[in-house]
C-alpha cells in the first residue's frame, strides 16, 4: 500500500534523513577515535541502529509503510558498563568524554525533531514508526549517559 505524504511530511522526513546520516557518520568516525573498547563497540552498536532508522525513513519517503514494530531495534533494558578510566583525568579519558558528550548533544536534537515528526505527521501508522525511532534516540542517551557516569564523565 502507497501512502501519500504532504509536502510537510516530504520536508520533515528529508530533514530527518540528514540527521540519521549524521548520526551513522558521526557514530562511525567516532568509534575509531574513542579509545576504550566498550565505548567503540556502544558507539558501532549505535551506528548500525542508525542506519536502519534511515532505511526505515527512505521507505517513508518513497511512500511505504514500514512495518509494526519497525524502529524498536534494541532491547530497552540497562546497560551495564564497566569502568574503564581512573578518576584523574588524562588526555584520553577526556577525548573519550568529549566524543560523549557530542553523541549526547546529537541524541537530544534527534530527539527533539522526532517528537515535531510524531505530531506533524497524519497517518498513525508513520507516527507510530516515527515515535519508535524517537524512543531508541533516547534510548541511546541514556546509554552514552550511563557510560559517562560509570566513568566520571558527566557533571
Amino acid at each position: 500500500m502507497s501512502l501519500t505524504l504532504t509536502q510537510k511530511e516530504t520536508s520533515l522526513l528529508k530533514d530527518m534523513k540528514e540527521q540519521e546520516k549524521l548520526c551513522v557518520e558521526k557514530y562511525t568516525k567516532h568509534a575509531k577515535a574513542a579509545h576504550d573498547p566498550q565505548l567503540q563497540s556502544l558507539f558501532n552498536s549505535i551506528a548500525a541502529i542508525e542506519k536502519h532508522h534511515l532505511e526505515l525513513l527512505t521507505q517513508m519517503e518513497t511512500g511505504q509503510s514500514p512495518a509494526s514494530g519497525a524502529g524498536a531495534e534494541e532491547p530497552k533494558g540497562t546497560t551495564t558498563f564497566q569502568a574503564f578510566y581512573p578518576a584523574t583525568d588524562t588526555p584520553e579519558k577526556q577525548q573519550d568524554a568529549y566524543l560523549c558528550a557530542d553523541l549526547l548533544a546529537t541524541e537530544k536534537h534527534a530527539s527533539a525533531l522526532y517528537n515535531t515528526c510524531v505530531f506533524e505527521f497524519g497517518q498513525p501508522a508513520l507516527r507510530k514508526t516515527l515515535n519508535q525511532i524517537q524512543t531508541d534516540e533516547q534510548h541511546h542517551g541514556e546509554q552514552l549517559w550511563q557510560y559517562m557516569k560509570v566513568n566520571e564523565m558527566y557533571a
